[in-house]
């Protein structure tokens, strides 16, 4: 029985839900404007959640979905091992998969919060880190076999022991990667964007009360619940199936499918992938607490928006794993591509199947990542650098509401990943944009039509070795209800003039001063039926050339 004693009237209830999402929206704006890196201070590869000891997620920022769906596994991992020796003043560090992690370049963050003696909650900080080790720069191993080739790798370790950093760690994570500046710079803004965090909810707990401010929220958990569960109810009870295609894994081997059997009992939804491919022997797979992320991002998808995505909007969502799988594989399986592959095919694959069941709700599907990662000496400065792609996005899928977004990103992200000034690109880096624009005809025809993807020429000032890493070179993305699926990618180098078809997974690419990476990237999927888009739509689509012949060759890749 509650007790009446605690009860928190709505207002407060209110007020205090307002000030927890506004928390983790100004931890955001401190790592944003303190973090060294390119990936971090431009493209915002970054995450913010507030999660307490039960691993339940409180509130969380607007950034990347796939990174927070994955925190409560963090926070898990870390109460495993160090419970009730967490002491005020402490620092947490992870980033391996199978330890809560997601992928290597993923580094959390942890900082405890306490109130009336103990461990109230957790401030959270994900971020990609431009480079964590291992073989290749970027951490991203096309080629690796086994994840102590993608990286250095952190299980739950305090960085900081009651106020005092440990140096020593310190010295001996930054002489494991290739640029420790940038490392120590942003694992800094990590730090103290966590500890900002633990102070706002601190001036929260002592204006209302531990007591109010943890009744207040386990209020707010309920209330996402009983309005989740209220939409699941609507949905016609029965097994729905759903697959999508990766590409390929970097081995030849093609067409891999991860099968989604989704099945809705009254206000319950259960996913299984147990019909998942198995395993890679590359970097494709994805690890628990990744693979788990994908679901809820999925079903988040699936939600009204403003429905505050928490532990409490995910109760109604159960998966099942089957270990051996590409999203349940072996502890020593690498990973590093996850949170983009499979995470995307997981969405696509759970979003295909409950496209019979809320066809409203349902959304084409949007662009993969096909991502580029280069280094070099860079003469301005005399340093080395890498350098992340993050422009030539692709676009998003349209839905009952509308046509998708133009260069919107990719589903694991939805617009969450940004692209850098280009200016400020060419200023940091011996690179030069010499064309950024939409990519006619690239989006997937529909009653309403996909985001248009990118084309994207890029000149390389000095000679590069270049990692690829990514999927969408063969498989577009998904129509849905009807509509027609985005084209997929097609990137290719161009050197003096000789061209060639970059795939989506090598490793080791040398690119000569001078060459042009010429890009253009998928387009969304359509939603609905072609025949039913209104004249005055495609007559708009004529006018702003949304609809013209594309740039180039629609050739793909063996």
């Amino acid at each position: 029985m509650t007790d009446p004693t605690t009860l928190v009237d709505p207002i407060t209830r209110a007020v205090i839900e307002h000030r927890l999402n506004t928390i983790v929206v100004e931890m955001g704006e401190a790592m944003l404007r303190t973090s060294y890196s390119q990936i971090l201070n431009a493209s915002r590869d970054f995450s913010i959640a507030i999660v307490d000891p039960a691993t339940r997620l409180i509130a969380q920022a607007d950034h990347i979905p796939i990174h927070v769906g994955a925190l409560p596994w963090a926070v898990r991992a870390v109460e495993d091992r160090f419970g009730n020796t967490i002491v005020p003043g402490d620092v947490v560090l992870l980033n391996d998969p199978y330890h809560g992690g997601s992928h290597l370049p993923d580094l959390t963050a942890l900082v405890p919060i306490f109130g009336m003696d103990r461990r109230l909650f957790w401030a959270v900080v994900r971020a990609h880190m431009g480079d964590i080790g291992g073989a290749t720069h970027g951490a991203y191993n096309p080629s690796a076999t086994e994840i102590w080739q993608e990286g250095l790798r952190i299980p739950p370790m305090k960085i900081c022991e009651a106020g005092i950093m440990r140096e020593d760690v310190l010295d001996m994570l930054t002489l494991n990667v290739r640029f420790p500046r940038d490392f120590r710079g942003d694992l800094a803004a990590m730090i103290g964007a966590a500890r900002f965090g633990a102070g706002r909810i601190g001036d929260l707990l002592a204006e209302y009360g531990a007591t109010t401010v943890l009744t207040a929220t386990d209020d707010i958990l309920d209330a996402a619940e009983r309005r989740s569960r209220a939409i699941v109810a609507d949905w016609p009870d029965g097994v729905y199936l759903g697959e999508a295609l990766l590409d390929d894994d970097g081995t030849g081997r093609q067409d891999i499918a991860i099968r989604a059997r989704v099945t809705i009992r009254g206000d319950a939804l259960e996913v299984d992938l147990s019909d998942t491919d198995p395993q890679s022997e590359r970097f494709v797979n994805s690890s628990n607490a990744n693979t788990h992320a994908a679901v809820a991002m999925a079903f988040a998808y699936l939600m009204d928006a403003d429905i505050p995505k928490n532990d409490g909007a995910f109760r109604p969502l159960s998966v099942v794993l089957k270990p051996g799988t590409l999203v349940c594989p072996g502890p020593t399986a690498p990973v590093t591509l996850s949170t983009s592959h499979p995470a995307n095919e997981v969405v696509e694959a759970i979003i295909r199947a409950l496209a019979p069941a809320c066809p409203d709700r349902a959304m084409g599907g949007w662009g993969r990542r096909f991502r580029i990662s280069v280094t070099g000496d860079n003469p301005r400065n005399g340093r080395r650098f890498v350098w992340h792609l993050f422009h030539a996005r692709p676009g998003g899928g349209a839905s009952s509401a509308g046509d998708g977004w133009s260069a919107g990103g990719e589903w694991h992200a939805v617009g969450g990943i940004k692209f850098g000034s280009m200016e400020v690109t060419e200023a940091r880096f011996p690179l030069l944009f010499e064309r950024h624009e939409f990519r006619p005809g690239s989006g997937g025809d529909g009653q309403y039509r996909g985001g248009l993807g990118s084309c994207l020429d890029l000149r390389i000032e000095v000679p590069v070795t270049a990692h690829t890493a990514g999927d969408g070179a063969r498989h577009g993305s998904a129509g849905i209800n009807g509509g027609q699926d985005g084209l997929p990618h097609h990137y290719e180098i161009d050197e003096g003039g000789q061209r060639r078809i970059l795939p989506t997974k090598s490793f080791g690419n040398s690119f000569a001063a001078g060459s042009v990476l010429r890009l253009q990237s998928a387009g969304g999927g359509g939603w609905g039926d072609p025949a039913r888009r209104s004249v005055a739509a495609r007559a708009q689509d004529a006018l702003l050339g949304m609809v013209a012949e594309a740039h180039r060759d629609e050739e793909k890749p063996a």
